[in-house]
């Protein structure tokens, strides 16, 4: 059974698309071996979870770290959802305000 995110989260992973994610428990099925995914942005993070098995991986037991170390890590289903619900959205640039005055 697939559980949704709650509003308030899926917001929250929105605005820090950009934050620094590692992903860790991805398995490469050719070499069955554990694949090291460098950090990369929270944005494309859950992209690649999302899309891994088309990919040649298995991410069935995968975690995505972000943010304070208290921050729920994010599970292939949190993924899915994520990418789904928003899509290209996750890898655009997160807008910085800039102050004039």
């Amino acid at each position: 059974m697939l559980l949704a995110l709650d509003d308030a989260r899926s917001t929250a992973v929105l605005a820090g698309r950009g934050t620094d994610a590692e992903i860790f428990g991805v398995i490469d099925l050719t070499s069955k071996t554990e694949t090291r995914i460098g950090v990369i942005s929270l944005g494309r993070a859950i992209q690649f979870v999302a899309n891994a098995s088309v990919l040649g991986y298995d991410v069935r037991g995968a975690m995505v770290l972000y943010g304070e170390p208290k921050t729920p890590s994010l599970r292939v289903w949190d993924c899915e959802h994520l990418w789904t619900q928003f899509g290209g959205a996750l890898l655009q640039p997160t807008e910085r305000s800039t102050d004039l005055g």
